[in-house]
């Protein structure tokens, strides 16, 4: 995968925010910090170098770059962390103020007639067929008409990981579809089972928030 780019435009815009939680949520002093996200960016330009190119229509690709964002740093870390710090690191480290805007605008295409026929299409392409480190969905609308799930049989965080030693820590990056979807504004998310904690599958349930 090309470095140019969408790639290069995550590390401007996250960053700075991953290199000062290192000392927020991990204490280090700024030196370290900053010397932990000189090689963290180095070691994302080489996860990305090894992994294939994203099909244009591939809806995904963000969060293979995220994923490779997040793992550079803790393959970089003075100490590995354990899940729970680092669930905490990913989402304050994501959650900047444009992120935040981000969320609120997806969620005003939330549940319309344009998400549900992307999510028809990213059923209907299966990407992760053919690139093991994307993923493949199947959309199931509730009965009720109060959502839909995304059902994944492939994950590529959960193949990434794999091949970089940091499976046990995949649930950090999981926990951040609740905190998306919360700031969203839009829906409620409801999960029951994920591939990384053994689960058949990843299910990612969209519940649409009732007005007030």
């Amino acid at each position: 995968m090309n470095y140019l780019g969408m790639p290069m435009g995550m590390w401007a815009l996250f960053g700075k925010s991953f290199e000062r939680n290192l000392i927020t949520d991990f204490g280090l002093d700024a030196d370290t910090a900053k010397r932990t996200a000189a090689k963290a960016k180095r070691r994302y330009k080489t996860i990305l170098a090894a992994l294939p190119e994203f099909e244009k229509a591939d809806r995904f690709k963000m969060n293979i770059v995220n994923c490779a964002l997040l793992s550079a740093f803790v393959l970089n870390m003075p100490q590995r962390p354990d899940v729970k710090r680092l669930t905490e690191y990913y989402a304050h480290s994501m959650m900047t103020p444009p992120m935040k805007w981000f969320c609120r605008q997806s969620g005003k295409n939330k549940f319309t007639d344009r998400d549900i026929a992307s999510l028809k299409s990213t059923e209907a392409l299966r990407a992760a067929d053919r690139n093991p480190y994307s993923w493949n969905m199947e959309l199931y609308p509730y009965s009720d008409g109060s959502g839909y799930e995304a059902r994944f049989t492939a994950c590529g965080i959960c193949a990434l990981m794999g091949d970089l030693g940091l499976y046990d820590l995949v649930p950090a990056m999981c926990r951040l579809d609740y905190t998306m979807s919360e700031a969203s504004g839009a829906s409620d998310f409801v999960r029951e089972y994920t591939i990384a904690s053994g689960g058949p599958y990843c299910d990612c349930g969209y519940k649409k928030r009732k007005k007030l």
